[in-house]
């Protein structure tokens, strides 16, 4: 009997390792696809967008509008983490991950056939930003999904390296985007500007039949499935979240503020700044992106391991300092112009700096709030937070490089993130050890 006994218990802890890992298998292929969709906009706004949907305006005028399309995504983020969320925490993470895969990969694909400026005039850049605005209202829900489906099926005291998984998809996605786009630049400015750029934003629909196929395959998490069995669904989540969770989610939303900072800094503005103020090809910030992404992608659950021996807070701090004190050695590394000390410059900041912060957004946005409004708030906290440090950093840096002439002003806006960050960090609770179905 006891030998019956464990081997059921074998194989339901081998099923639960299974689940577990076919979770965050799906948040990160997910993810990626997600991510893919969103940075590959990002590059195109630092070197096609000027040209080919503002070339009516000056070149500075140009980077300047392409930048702020960019950034109008980040105005609808919060709501689609409301929205979504709030579905999210009373019908299921599932549906609503499915929901905003298809939205964001049927964008992305869209901009990919937009007519240029010069063949339907202003109507282009109007196109153009209203599939910006739906991609951002889906990326602001897809975020909360994907981290809660990997941490909410995580192993007790393996959520930090399970949900790192989740924030895998980010560089994931960035290394996809930036290939496809270093394989497009290798043509002729006349074919990259005509056409070449289009192609990898075509190629999201074959992206997106690939995740929606894996999202169709995972279950709801347990700690959701314990509330909605027990009737404790929330019927107003959001308000929940702002009559229990007030202070926290102020903390929260500024939490991030340097990574946010020094990520976008490095994988958008970076490549306007390599191309455009260094006056280097294109395939140097290309190349450079690529070998960085890379390292962020493989450093990332080392950083999350490491969250569940030592605690989040310890890690996130030692990033948030680690940026703050990057700031000027980075601009001093890519001001010398020499590609190999650029692609250090960019493999340092990502692989390090946003490596151990980023990888446990996911986990500890997802920690803070109880599995009953847990979308809402984790959603509404983390894209609240890209409004205020995300959206602007671009657009924010190029203003202070054109005002004053150098880089050294941008890496004092990077300090006075890592200040925020670092305040942000000694308020919050430790909770690596703490249980998710609560």
């Amino acid at each position: 009997m006891s030998a019956n006994l464990a081997v059921t218990a074998s194989d339901e802890a081998r099923e639960t390792r299974k689940v577990s890992t076919r979770a965050a298998f799906s948040s990160f292929i997910g993810t990626t696809v997600e991510w893919y969709d969103y940075f590959l906009y990002g590059t195109a706004a630092a070197l096609v967008f000027p040209k080919v949907f503002f070339n009516d305006l000056t070149p500075e005028l140009a980077t300047l509008a392409s930048m702020a399309s960019f950034a109008v995504a980040f105005i609808l983020r919060p709501l689609g983490g409301m929205v979504i969320g709030h579905f999210g925490d009373r019908i299921g993470r599932k549906k609503m991950l499915v929901f905003t895969l298809l939205v964001m990969g049927l964008c992305t694909a869209g901009i990919g056939f937009l007519p240029s400026y010069n063949s339907v005039g202003h109507w282009s850049p109007a196109l153009l930003i209203l599939l910006r605005v739906v991609q951002g209202f889906a990326l602001g829900g897809e975020w909360g999904g994907a981290a809660l489906m990997s941490v909410e099926h995580a192993p007790q005291g393996r959520r930090g390296l399970f949900g790192s998984t989740m924030q895998m998809g980010v560089p994931a996605g960035l290394l996809v985007s930036t290939g496809a786009f270093a394989l497009v630049s290798a043509l002729p400015d006349t074919q990259f500007f005509a056409w070449g750029w289009r192609l990898p934003f075509i190629f999201s629909l074959a992206l997106l039949a690939v995740g929606m196929y894996i999202r169709l395959q995972v279950s709801e998490p347990p700690a959701f499935a314990k509330v909605k069995d027990s009737g404790n669904i929330s019927r107003a989540p959001l308000l929940e979240v702002w009559q229990n969770e007030k202070k926290k989610t102020v903390i929260m939303v500024f939490f991030q503020t340097v990574a946010n900072v020094g990520y976008f800094l490095i994988t958008v503005y970076a490549l306007t700044y390599i191309t455009g103020t260094l006056h280097l090809p294109r395939s140097v910030a290309s190349t450079g992106l690529l070998i960085a992404a890379t390292v962020d992608l493989c450093m990332q659950p080392v950083f999350g391991w490491l969250s569940d021996k030592v605690g989040r807070r310890v890690i996130y701090g030692f990033g948030t300092i680690f940026f703050g004190l990057y700031a000027f050695p980075l601009f001093w590394m890519l001001d010398t112009a020499n590609p190999v000390l650029i692609t250090i410059a960019l493999s340092l900041g990502l692989g390090i700096g946003h490596a151990s912060t980023g990888s446990l957004h996911g986990v500890i946005y997802a920690e803070q709030y109880p599995t009953r409004y847990r979308f809402s708030g984790s959603s509404t906290a983390y894209q609240l937070s890209g409004i205020i440090s995300s959206a602007p950093t671009p657009l924010i840096a190029a203003w202070l490089v054109a005002r004053s002439g150098n880089s050294a002003s941008v890496s004092w806006y990077v300090v006075v993130a890592a200040v925020v960050s670092l305040s942000c960090v000694l308020l919050v609770k430790e909770t690596y050890r703490e249980p998710i179905d609560r």
